[in-house]
């Protein structure tokens, strides 16, 4: 996966840039916020804030910004998906959010705002994420059940240190269920911290089932070591596109990675979807396999 930007960052970034970086603080597009809130709230989320790593840092109203969405109008030709991440406070959705944008490492980081977007290329095509980490912006609930509606895609983090975190990712995906109950929403499951092994509540086990059961894709990450982070946010991609696209342009795409794979790992595949065609228990054992796989429905 690359990215189309210029500038240097240090070598465990994954995703090394190549033009400035916009950021945003506001939840962006939705004309209904102008309609639906009141002035002087609505005056405090249109505020936003345009960041370039390496430049300087210019406050500016949405509606004059060439960086803002609703002033574009960029989002509305479908080449532009909006990416929401949900989750309990702490459980590392800003680092997830940084190392996408590039700047977790930038002293004034914090003063950049909290959404992000970028031009990523995956499976040599190219998509512009938005990635909003505006879940707990101003603990509004209003915002909150915008963000339920306003997604092309989600991913739900919670801390494998906190099992409070996991069982509140599953009420998450719950409501998602309920607020986009005819939709098919790509959504990824993201067990993060992977990394503190002896701090550990959560098993993987308990992860890939929790996805099964709800119906989602799963991966852990650690944001401390930018472990799976790049698969993750590629994995959104693919995500999105294998319910947007065309059938004939996914199984171009399949037919690519497909011709990357082993024999072996061809055969294993299709040993699999035929035992489970007849054993309900591996049926379920092959779902919990494939839902770490971000490349498949």
């Amino acid at each position: 996966m690359t990215l189309n930007r210029g500038d240097r960052r240090r070598a465990s970034t994954p995703f090394p840039a190549q033009q400035p970086l916009h950021r945003r603080s506001m939840p962006v597009d939705e004309r209904d916020l102008r309609a639906a809130l009141p002035p002087a709230e609505l005056a405090g989320l249109v505020r936003c804030t345009s960041y370039s790593p390496g430049g300087a840092h210019r406050d500016s109203c949405a509606s004059d910004s060439s960086d803002s969405v609703i002033s574009s109008g960029s989002d509305s030709d479908g080449s532009l998906y909006k990416v929401i991440l949900l989750g309990e406070h702490g459980v590392g959705k800003t680092s997830l959010a940084r190392i996408f944008g590039g700047v977790e490492d930038c002293a004034d980081a914090d003063e950049a705002g909290n959404t992000y977007d970028r031009s990523i290329i995956v499976d040599g095509e190219e998509a512009s994420l938005v990635v909003f980490d505006i879940w707990e912006q101003d603990d509004s609930q209003w915002l909150q059940n915008h963000c339920m509606k306003m997604g092309d895609a989600y991913i739900i983090v919670y801390s494998v240190t906190d099992k409070v975190s996991f069982e509140k990712a599953s009420e998450l995906r719950i409501q998602l269920r309920r607020a986009r109950q005819t939709e098919d929403i790509p959504i990824i499951l993201v067990g993060n911290k992977s990394d503190l092994v002896r701090s550990r509540e959560v098993s993987v086990d308990e992860g890939r089932a929790c996805a099964v059961v709800f119906d989602c894709k799963f991966i852990e990450t650690s944001a401390a070591l930018h472990h799976n982070v790049k698969d993750l946010f590629e994995g959104i991609v693919r995500q999105i596109r294998l319910r947007k696209d065309s059938k004939e342009d996914n199984a171009r795409r399949m037919a690519n990675t497909k011709r990357r794979e082993s024999i072996g790992k061809k055969a294993k595949r299709f040993l699999g979807r035929i035992v489970a065609k007849n054993n309900k228990k591996m049926a379920f054992k092959a779902k919990s396999k494939s839902c770490h796989d971000l490349s498949v429905l």
